[in-house]
């Protein structure tokens, strides 16, 4: 009998240790994500480049003679993003250049966020690139307007529409 009792003793445990795993289900909300610049396939002409960017900037479309004189100069220069570099810093550094100052942006950044890329990408920023960019300027006294217009304009996302 002791036999019989140390058997069932150590299968009943077994047994009874052997049970269906339970199934949990989580319900999360779907959340679409998808990056602006997917968008954004084509890519702008060297001409359609200056253009806009002149335009973006100063209000007006940019002179013939001008345009042609840049157009020469991007085609003829190996390292694009060099001479678009170029280009984006010669505008910003006229004194013409329709830029904001800096009390009208620190009154309201998250306004001079939003217009800033409605006015460059043609879309509103995303919530996390407008808290970065007023986490920015507002801790950073180094960052003004024409630093955050270089910055958009010389972006990947600027090049294409």
């Amino acid at each position: 009998m002791s036999k019989l009792k140390i058997i069932f003793f150590l299968i009943v445990p077994v047994i009874l240790s052997c049970t269906k795993e339970k199934k949990y289900q989580y319900e999360v909300d779907p959340v679409s994500v998808s990056q602006s610049i997917s968008d954004k396939t084509n890519q702008k002409s060297s001409a359609e480049f200056i253009s806009i960017a002149y335009a973006d900037l100063f209000g007006t479309s940019i002179p013939q003679t001008k345009l042609v004189n840049l157009s020469i100069a991007y085609s003829s220069f190996g390292d694009l993003k060099l001479i678009e570099d170029r280009i984006i810093r010669s505008f910003l550094n006229d004194t013409s250049a329709q830029i904001p100052v800096t009390p009208a942006v620190n009154g309201d950044t998250a306004l001079f966020i939003r217009n800033t890329y409605i006015k460059f990408y043609n879309r509103e920023p995303g919530e996390f690139e407008q808290q970065q960019w007023i986490n920015l300027i507002r801790n950073n006294s180094a960052v003004n307007p024409t630093t955050i217009y270089y910055a958009i304009m010389t972006s990947d996302e600027y090049r294409f529409y």
